[in-house]
């Protein structure tokens, strides 16, 4: 169960992220999907009622449909793996969704056929914001290295959200800290 929805849009809110495309998250989700070779990437804001994926790989343009009225924008907060992400603030590496039997009969895997997931929170002091993750449609062995690399990157993303909304002192500043 969610018990932090509130709190985190009420976060999201004031680092100015809203449940709309943003092509600086597309960029980051391209990217992280060529680096964990992965076909798809998600850059996931979870709200209190649904999941919005402000960045996504392949982004709509890529698809050729309108970024504000794409339907592979959304997804219900009970589908998918990123609200167990979200609620455990952990990463998570399910290299074959079928070998679990918790996450085999999630709605993605007939729907979308998700068979690997590695996903990590995005960590904004004590709150998760959301997620950014990778999936692929056949077993994929993410490793250790697959589960630093996304915690890593999800801490960057963190960093570069702050930055937009002027709560990070950047690099050039005595010890680089929150403001």
């Amino acid at each position: 169960m969610d018990t932090d929805a509130h709190r985190r849009a009420a976060r999201l809110q004031e680092l100015g992220i809203r449940e709309e495309p943003d092509p600086e998250f597309d960029e980051f989700a391209r990217a992280l999907a060529r680096d964990l070779d992965a076909p798809f990437a998600m850059v996931n804001i979870i709200g209190p009622e649904r999941q919005y994926f402000a960045g996504l790989y392949p982004s709509s343009l890529d698809r050729g449909v309108d970024p504000r009225t794409d339907p592979f924008r959304t997804m219900a907060c009970d589908a998918g793996y990123c609200m167990y992400v979200v609620t455990r603030k952990h990463a998570m590496a399910l290299n074959e969704v079928m070998d679990y039997h918790l996450f085999a009969g999630n709605p993605v895997v007939d729907q979308i056929g998700v068979r690997a997931y590695l996903g990590a929170p995005l960590m904004d002091q004590d709150e998760t914001l959301g997620t950014i993750c990778v999936v692929d449609t056949k077993p994929h062995d993410w490793g250790s290295q697959g589960v630093a690399f996304i915690k890593a990157r999800a801490a960057a993303l963190v960093k570069r959200i702050e930055q937009r909304a002027g709560l990070w002192n950047g690099p050039g500043t005595p010890g680089g800290e929150r403001r």
